[in-house]
């Protein structure tokens, strides 16, 4: 047997595998933080799972963990089929797998022993970030290897976001990690005051912008097309979108510094260029909708596509909310309110996990040789129960944001607050509860997923991963 005609899914079977421990054990903690606001004795004076401490975890093991596997695995995948060539290095993609595993666990055990940079999204202390930037440069290594040996010369979009995401990201990262060790566990940071918050908040916002935007973007345009049996309506629009969305992305990061020290003309460039990205984002989901034309009957048929399909709804509508919420007039009631923890969730739930659970759904029959999921049925509960939970959890963070909102601007006669902290802490304690409820009712799904994979994997007679013969490169194949 000639193994150079067949692609190689081994890591990124693993990497699937790992996608759905870290969702459990991510929303798991998601969920416990919910209830610790409702109920605070729940950390039981226990310093590992007090909610400073466990929020962090939360984010970092959805973000990265979660989220972090699923592109690697699916870029893996997605970039053999789109190139018609193996992987560039097999054994560097499996150093790539079980490193950022390692790279993620450890990170998220130090925030619960109490070691933070404090950064938001970049909490890690200085070795985990060095041990993190080598694995994700080994993860580039093997991505452009793959597109310089392809067989097809036109690059298909979703390798054009794989590749900004792994650019960019790597850069996001060494920059705004720079440090200085004091310590084999600490290190003080090179910025300070004003700039340490600019250089802070263009990481974070192209943390999103870059990772948890256009990395999924490069997931749902190799999913949607194969899942409806149709080409991308306009690739040429996917093209212009993509550089639209990479160079206005890079500059809305200091809206979130609204009304602080930084200058005046930055909060200004950034909300006009959080306006402008509406443009570019609209325009992915107008190509998506023409790429539909045709196959929505398919929704009937395959549960998967119905979370791929949903997630480019919640997609459109965060990339609205989002330009909106930098308006100046609107961020002044929006901002340090509940109301952006719903929008962040409109869209990592919504947007991330839906796309990835629906892209699960379509390649773990193909990877272990099954004829289709175990159950349908339960795909299809899971998808009701996550639509629900979603609902209901950003509709009560919206309620309790604007109530926050409000409440934090009324002033009385003499021109001292109405309302103090407590009083606004107490109006939302029935929103928080909803919170609770939909996030409880998206974990159960995931719980509901991970079985129905299990069982797909079980009933399947093949050897993991089934091999796959390259096929040969025809004009005008391009998936």
């Amino acid at each position: 047997m000639n193994k150079d005609i067949y692609y190689t899914d081994s890591a990124t079977v693993f990497l699937i595998f790992c996608t759905m421990i870290w969702a459990i054990i991510g929303m798991s903690a998601g969920a416990y933080l919910a209830s610790e606001l409702v109920m605070p004795w729940l950390n039981f004076d226990i310093a590992e799972i007090t909610f400073g401490r466990l929020r962090p975890f939360h984010t970092n093991a959805v973000i990265f963990g979660f989220g972090g596997s699923a592109l690697i695995a699916t870029a893996f995948y997605s970039v053999q089929r789109t190139c018609h060539v193996r992987l560039f290095s097999p054994k560097l993609a499996w150093v790539v797998a079980i490193g950022w595993q390692i790279g993620v666990a450890v990170g998220v055990a130090s925030l619960l022993m109490g070691y933070t940079s404090t950064k938001e999204y970049a909490e890690f202390e200085w070795p985990v970030d060095v041990a993190v930037a080598i694995v994700w440069v080994s993860f580039g290594i093997v991505f452009f290897g793959t597109l310089a040996t392809r067989k097809i010369r036109p690059i298909y979009v979703s390798n054009w976001f794989y590749g900004a995401l792994i650019i960019v990201i790597a850069m996001l990262h060494i920059v705004n990690n720079l440090a200085i060790p004091y310590s084999w566990t600490q290190a003080y940071p090179v910025y300070e005051g004003a700039q340490d918050a600019i250089v802070q908040w263009w990481y974070g916002h192209n943390a999103v912008g870059f990772f948890l935007t256009a990395g999924f973007l490069g997931m749902f345009y190799y999913t949607l097309p194969k899942q409806a049996g149709r080409p991308v309506w306009s690739y040429r629009l996917s093209v212009i979108a993509f550089w639209a969305f990479v160079y206005t992305y890079i500059w809305v990061g200091p809206h979130h510094l609204h009304y602080t020290s930084i200058p005046d003309w930055l909060m200004t460039v950034a909300l006009v260029m959080s306006i402008i990205l509406i443009l570019p984002s609209w325009a992915t989901m107008l190509n998506a909708v023409m790429t539909m034309s045709g196959a929505w009957d398919k929704l009937r048929t395959d549960p998967g596509m119905k979370f791929v399909v949903v997630s480019m709804i919640f997609y459109a509508l965060s990339t609205f909310e989002g330009p909106m919420l930098a308006i100046k007039s609107v961020n002044v009631i929006s901002h340090y309110t509940d109301w952006t923890v719903g929008h962040v969730h409109s869209g990592a739930l919504g947007w991330n996990a839906f796309v990835t659970f629906g892209t699960i759904y379509f390649l773990v029959p193909k990877l272990v040789g099954a004829t289709g999921l175990y159950s349908k049925r339960l795909a299809n509960i899971h998808f009701w129960l996550a639509l629900m939970g979603v609902l209901v959890y950003i509709v009560a963070l919206w309620a309790s944001g604007v109530a926050q909102g409000i409440m934090n601007l009324a002033i009385d006669d003499y021109g001292q607050l109405s309302y103090s902290f407590v009083d606004i802490m107490l109006t939302t304690i029935p929103y928080h509860w909803m919170r609770l409820a939909g996030g409880l009712m998206f974990l159960s799904g995931a719980l509901l997923m991970t079985y129905n994979l299990y069982r797909t994997y079980a009933m399947s007679k093949h050897n993991l991963p089934v091999l796959v013969k390259i096929p040969k490169v025809h004009p005008g194949n391009e998936i």
